[in-house]
């Protein structure tokens, strides 16, 4: 038997599963790490927190197994998006990474619109200018640490640190490469034009490939540490929303994703390039050789549920650990209790800001129609319903541009939850599907991984063995219509405090 290795480097910690050329799991291991915010708004992680639990993470894996490291072809790699990791002419990190989250860029990201061009930074990179995206993290450390960036070798996106440390190789791949917005998405190259108005020298980024082409070769020390062959492949890898897509079988027209993690994502696969001139969703390269992919991302999706969980469900805490269950499933069976539309109380999910259809980083999460009737669990279920509100934001985007959305596949860690998926049924008016295989971004990198080893002759192929619906959630009418009457209520909330979100942060500067 043959077997592959995926290693997704999130946020939170990176958890790497081994599995077999059939692509079901063998054995797994997370590793979490911390993330700094020393400012309001700011997030940074040390990259050596994330080589750390890289290297930990592959020798375990493979220990639990028990499978010869020679059995092993290949290892894909999945990150975090966004992320700016700064290197020396050594190799040596400058300074923590500044993660997709970070909003700290609202100066840089007008700078870029105004030297590119609003339009044509859109017909170029896919995108507006987001301070999400990377090039207006390089530009903040150009003006705000200007000796360091002097010291600059090379700039990597996260999981393409780790490709260095594993295979002593700089390159990426074009579906991660997309997020930083100094590409030029419809040719899937460098812009030199962006580049060039943003005095970023191209010498200072990765070679770029196709997702599953083979980038390098674990050298001696990387061998040592994780326990692989000296030798073993690494593919391209993809940016975990990318990854995550081929993992759930998004890799044809028709079959979008609903991906509740950290952030929160709409996913859709395209043959041909479209891009949304009002830039409310992302187009960027696909993990699919020669295909793209549009995606809308909330940023605050689990992160809302947990925020709410950590501050407001101490007790479900409690209970759940007596009774050795998921803190999560409990709250879950309270907010089912509560009717959808929770009397007329909306959350809005912007406590990092926003990205879609809201480009907005001033945003924040608010509770709108509270009354003293209402209580803690109405809370519970309107974040649930306002991250779902959420998503249907960027549904009705992907729609709006005449992408076929025909079947919907649930994911992520609230892909778990059968009140989220029934919400988001009720919400997008279709039916919710989840896949037999729960892996996501590790899952797609390994079959990409097994591409590249030459296990399969192409990325559909691979997922076309792996990957099968097991269940459906349809629609329930009533809920239909409770939604659709409460929907513009959520998208006027919006619109009209707009202006005092950015007042306040007028006056937090």
């Amino acid at each position: 038997m043959r077997y592959v290795i995926g290693v997704d480097i999130g946020t939170s910690g990176t958890k790497t599963v081994l599995f077999d050329e059939k692509g079901n799991a063998v054995s797994s291991f997370l590793v979490e790490y911390p993330l700094y915010q020393p400012k309001i708004g700011w997030a940074e992680q040390d990259p050596e927190d994330w080589w750390n639990a890289t290297y930990t993470s592959i020798n375990n894996v493979i220990k639990q197994s028990g499978v010869n490291p020679a059995d092993i072809k290949g290892i894909g790699l999945s990150g975090q998006m966004h992320g700016l990791v700064m290197l020396d002419k050594d190799g040596n990190v400058l300074r923590k990474s500044i993660i997709w989250c970070d909003q700290r860029t609202t100066a840089e990201a007008d700078e870029l619109t105004e030297k590119v061009g609003k339009e044509r930074l859109v017909e170029i990179t896919g995108n507006p200018a987001l301070t999400g995206f990377t090039a207006a993290k390089i530009l903040w450390v150009q003006k705000n640490e200007p000796e360091l960036y002097a010291k600059t070798a090379k700039i990597l996106l996260p999981k393409d640190y780790i490709r260095y440390k594993l295979t002593g190789e700089y390159a990426t791949e074009v579906s991660d490469a997309s997020g930083m917005q100094l590409m030029d998405i419809k040719n899937r190259c460098w812009s030199d034009e962006v580049l060039e108005k943003l005095n970023i020298e191209k010498n200072l980024l990765g070679k770029m490939y196709e997702s599953c082409e083979v980038t390098g070769k674990v050298h001696q020390e990387a061998a040592k540490l994780t326990g692989l062959n000296e030798g073993t492949i690494v593919v391209g890898g993809a940016g975990d929303q990318a990854a995550g897509a081929v993992g759930n079988g998004i890799v044809k027209t028709g079959i979008v994703s609903s991906t509740i993690g950290t952030s929160g994502v709409v996913f859709a696969h395209m043959d041909n390039i479209q891009i949304d001139k009002e830039g409310r969703v992302h187009t960027l390269c696909h993990a699919v050789p020669g295909k793209w992919h549009v995606m809308g991302v909330t940023q605050g999706a689990g992160l809302s549920l947990k925020w709410y969980r950590d501050n407001f469900c101490h007790a479900e805490m409690d209970a759940a650990d007596g009774m050795g269950v998921d803190p999560y499933y409990l709250m879950d069976k309270q907010a089912e209790k509560i009717a959808p539309g929770c009397e007329g109380l909306i959350y809005l999910p912007y406590l990092m800001g926003e990205r879609s259809p809201h480009n907005d980083p001033n945003a924040k999460g608010v509770f709108f129609g509270l009354s003293a009737k209402h209580t803690k669990y109405d809370m519970l279920r309107a974040v649930m319903e306002g991250v779902s509100y959420s998503l249907n934001d960027c549904m009705s985007v992907i729609k709006e541009m005449g992408i076929d959305a025909s079947e919907v596949r649930a994911s992520g860690g609230g892909g778990k939850s059968k009140l989220w998926r029934q919400m988001q049924a009720d919400m997008f008016g279709c039916d919710i599907n989840t896949i037999n295989v729960s892996e996501g971004p590790a899952l797609g990198v390994a079959l990409l991984a097994a591409v590249g080893a030459g296990i399969y002759s192409s990325v559909p192929e691979a997922c076309e063995a792996a990957i099968s619906v097991k269940d459906t959630m349809k629609p329930i009418q009533e809920n239909v219509e409770t939604y659709k009457n409460y929907f513009p209520v959520y998208q006027n909330i919006y619109k009209s405090l707009k202006p005092q979100f950015s007042a306040a942060a007028d006056l937090n500067k």
